[in-house]
């Protein structure tokens, strides 16, 4: 395990959304995971995913639903109560509200984009991810199925887009460079986590649930 994470730090935030904590010594993936609880075929899923773009593994028979969506809701988590409102604050410290029209818009962009980011993920809490948990306890749904949600899986990220334009055209003369730069730079980063979330759920979940609504019909 602990190569695997030297050789790719990203994979520390996903160790952390499948609840495995740091302190492994010279474990195996497989013994890590197995003393953690975790599907390690899922793990390695989502891993491999991160790591590479694409999933070498039979994902339709191989990932425990379960366990993915015990490591998206926890996603959810990190975006909505720390990442988020951290780039928020670093925001405020770094500009300037006294002076310019600008500063006020920026804060506007971004918190029009936190609000939109959680409408889509309370909607998947509330409604795909408790569609989900039927499933799995062996109950149907005529009123919903999988690809509704596949079909308008969207992160508002032209908004996200919009912001960034607008902090590195107009930013104001009496900004905090450092904080500044920081806070653009966690929300380059936040936008490529989102997007590889968003893509796990399109590739990963979305097969799986497929598949599980088939052994329903």
């Amino acid at each position: 395990m602990v190569s695997l994470i030297a050789d790719n730090y990203q994979l520390i935030q996903v160790m952390s959304r499948f609840g495995i904590p740091m302190g492994f010594g010279d474990k195996t993936v497989e013994k890590v995971c197995s003393d953690h609880g975790v599907d390690c075929a899922t793990f390695l899923a989502v891993v491999n995913f991160i790591v590479d773009g694409f999933s070498n593994y039979d994902t339709d028979n191989n990932v425990s639903v379960e366990s993915l969506l015990l490591y998206l809701k926890r996603s959810h988590s990190y975006f909505l109560d720390y990442c988020l409102p951290a780039i928020r604050r670093k925001l405020l410290e770094g500009i300037s509200l006294r002076t310019t029209d600008v500063s006020f818009l920026i804060l506007k962009f971004f918190d029009e984009y936190m609000h939109e980011v959680r409408i889509h993920m309370e909607y998947e809490e509330k409604t795909v991810f408790k569609y989900v948990n039927n499933l799995l306890s062996g109950k149907s749904s005529e009123d919903y199925k999988i690809t509704t949600y596949s079909e308008h899986h969207d992160l508002v990220s032209l908004k996200l887009k919009e912001l960034k334009n607008i902090i590195l055209k107009y930013c104001p003369e009496d900004a905090n460079t450092n904080l500044l730069n920081d806070a653009l730079y966690d929300i380059y980063r936040c936008e490529e986590e989102l997007s590889s979330h968003c893509h796990i759920e399109d590739c990963l979940l979305v097969p799986a649930i497929l598949r599980l609504e088939r052994n329903r019909n």
